[in-house]
């Protein structure tokens, strides 16, 4: 009974041990047409850097009091889902487009569905500032923290020349601008 308890175990043993995996690299052939497609999207990438309009900024370079402003009137809106009161912005915070366009409605259901996948609103952090040339446009993109560690929301906030939100949105994080 012994020796068919030891071969059952044994048997078992050799029968579940994994298997060792082979990686072997295989060379990839270029050829001359290839090499030629690539200079053409190269050239294609330096003429759309040439256009790009947005250029990202040190945290530092830019004005503590705007850094502060974009901050605050961010986390007002997000802290509506935990308090369920939400000061409206005035004009000089922002701009008519978006105080009309922030309704107590909107924020309701954005806070229900927000809450009951990420948790409960701790802070934001600020990550990275870009601002756009042609507009003077600044947009600050801060990580929303929430309780449950699934989150992973951005929020930008966008602020015009004369320093007033003129866009505001929330988005899933994604490391690339």
């Amino acid at each position: 009974m012994k020796r068919v308890i030891l071969i059952l175990c044994m048997t078992l043993f050799f029968a579940c041990k994994s298997k060792k995996v082979v990686n072997t690299k295989i060379p990839i052939e270029t050829t001359q047409g290839n090499e030629e497609m690539n200079e053409v999207n190269e050239e294609n990438n330096e003429d759309e850097k040439e256009k790009s309009e947005f250029v990202k900024l040190m945290t530092t370079a830019v004005d503590y009091s705007k850094r502060r402003k974009a901050y605050e009137l961010g986390k007002r809106m997000l802290m509506t889902c935990n308090t369920s009161k939400f000061k409206p912005y005035n004009t000089s915070e922002a701009t008519t487009s978006v105080i009309n366009n922030i309704t107590i409605e909107k924020l309701s259901t954005i806070c229900t569905r927000y809450r009951q996948y990420y948790g409960t609103f701790i802070d934001l952090k600020l990550i990275e500032i870009h601002k756009n040339t042609k507009t003077g446009n600044s947009i600050y993109r801060y990580k929303a923290l929430y309780s449950k560690p699934v989150a992973n929301k951005e929020l930008r906030v966008t602020m015009n020349a004369e320093n007033k939100i003129s866009a505001i949105k929330t988005l899933d994080w994604v490391n690339a601008f």
